[in-house]
């Protein structure tokens, strides 16, 4: 392809040079925000100052500081893609469009999971082509992650990171019309802590008129840490750097100790007299809030806008499966757990044990992870959402059981993403050691996944009932034991 055949986008900012294949056109890299460099990374995101001449949008982005993350046996590079790849400018957003023409089609922003401190828009699972081909315009989003993007400090704005994703949203809102989006049909979608992040953009009182629909995979509307629980992440971080828990005492810090000492943050007891840990130990960060997402709907836009929101059936094994802990797990993991994520936990273990009669220590110690990560606050911003939107909450739970690690990670977490991006057959998805293991998927089940959310980004209806209190109608997507 001749480089004047490659498409150019105006936009208010400054002319981008994109690419176009089989699938439409895109454009990567460009800046949402002004770089997050020094000072700025502990101050609320600024407007890119522009650029002149035409800009280079067909490399991929420098990413967000962060650690190198392993799964075991499990390959999760699809995932997290390739970890910190650094430079300044990272506040970017990758668009892929059918064509930058004019046309007013619906606009998918996704923000990627990672714990908080991890994950990319490079990451390989976020391909965005199959939606491209069906008419969506799909944006991914870099934010602050980490002590830049969420550690709460005197000084400093909370919750940069989703300041960063509110700060892309405006700029969608101001842009997307020139790659052929329309900026009134906008779903904001995340997976994992990215759809922790979108349930607290619907509890957010800035982000109305932003977007008209929401989805959240995998998230919690109760994952929230309190302010005194945050106060507990920032002195052990201020400790370990050896000073003040400041923001002008953290701007002369470079990234790279910021990254170093992630480790003695591991293993803090996040407990309160009135708060267990919702992350339960896997993250130390996470959105600060005195009251949860799922709590203060009202707060925000919620009521206006459609929500597709649901989980997988054994979230947890991605935890326990690859570090071959599923398999050793005594009944005292199982309670150890449970006192970490429940104020009586006991109560909790008898009733999963109920459910899962016959459950082995390590099943039972997976379904009391997946129920105080993203069940439990799933089921409360599910309820919460349809007393006050009336008829706009869609429901599903996501069933197919990956056959990696000898046919045991099941319908762990992230096993859905490659059906919703419609790219469950890629090769390197597969083999024993691939996040969707050496069996083929069954026929069909991809495209379905895929046109639900297609469906949903149109017209707020994925094709299934709506979710009402009354009658909780929840949609299995693929098998369910």
């Amino acid at each position: 392809m001749t480089h004047n055949a490659d498409p150019v986008v105006e936009t208010p900012a400054g002319a981008v040079r994109g690419v176009r294949d089989d699938s439409g056109e895109f454009y990567r890299a460009i800046p949402y925000a002004a770089a997050p460099i020094g000072a700025r990374r502990f101050a609320p995101p600024e407007p890119h100052p522009g650029w002149s001449g035409v800009r280079d949008g067909t490399r991929p982005s420098p990413t967000a500081p962060q650690p190198a993350r392993d799964f075991g046996r499990l390959d999760m590079t699809p995932y997290f893609g390739p970890g910190w790849i650094p430079g300044e400018e990272y506040l970017t957003v990758d668009i892929r469009t059918p064509a930058a023409d004019g046309g007013k089609r619906p606009v998918l922003v996704f923000v990627h999971g990672g714990g908080f401190v991890t994950g990319s828009t490079r990451a390989a699972l976020y391909d965005g082509s199959a939606f491209a081909r069906d008419g969506i315009v799909l944006v991914t989003v870099n934010y602050r992650l980490g002590i830049p993007g969420f550690l709460d400090l005197e000084g400093a704005p909370a919750n940069r990171g989703l300041l960063d994703v509110l700060a892309a949203l405006g700029w969608v809102r101001a842009t997307v019309a020139a790659f052929g989006g329309d900026p009134d049909n906008v779903t904001i979608s995340g997976q994992s802590a990215g759809a922790t992040l979108v349930g607290a953009l619907l509890a957010t009182p800035g982000a109305g008129g932003l977007f008209r629909r929401a989805i959240v995979q995998s998230g919690s509307g109760t994952g929230a840490f309190t302010p005194e629980q945050a106060r507990r992440v920032t002195a052990a971080a201020a400790a370990a750097l050896g000073t003040e828990p400041t923001a002008e005492a953290f701007a002369a810090i470079p990234d790279e100790r910021f990254v170093e000492i992630l480790p003695a943050l591991a293993g803090l007891d996040l407990r309160t007299s009135t708060a267990t840990d919702p992350l339960a130990g896997l993250s130390q960060f996470s959105v600060v809030r005195a009251v949860q997402p799922a709590d203060a709907l009202a707060d925000g836009p919620a009521r206006d806008v459609d929500l597709l929101i649901g989980t997988n059936t054994e979230e947890g094994h991605l935890y326990l499966v690859p570090q071959g802990t599923l398999a050793t797990t005594t009944e005292a993991d199982v309670l150890a757990l449970a006192t970490r994520v429940h104020p009586d936990p006991e109560t909790a273990v008898a009733a999963h044990r109920a459910a899962l009669p016959d459950a082995t220590p390590g099943e039972l110690r997976s379904a009391v992870l997946g129920e105080a990560l993203f069940g439990a606050g799933t089921a409360r911003m599910a309820q919460a959402h349809a007393q006050i939107s009336g008829g706009r909450t869609h429901m599903y739970s996501f069933g197919y059981r990956s056959t990696a690690l000898d046919g045991r990670l099941g319908a762990a977490h992230t096993v859905e993403l490659p059906f919703v991006f419609d790219i469950a057959d890629k090769p390197w998805l597969h083999g024993d050691t691939g996040l969707l293991g050496p069996d083929p998927v069954p026929d069909g089940l991809a495209a379905r996944v895929h046109a639900a959310w297609v469906s949903f980004a149109r017209t707020g209806a994925p094709g299934w009932a709506a979710y009402d209190p009354r009658r909780p109608v929840t949609k299995t997507l693929g098998t369910v034991r």
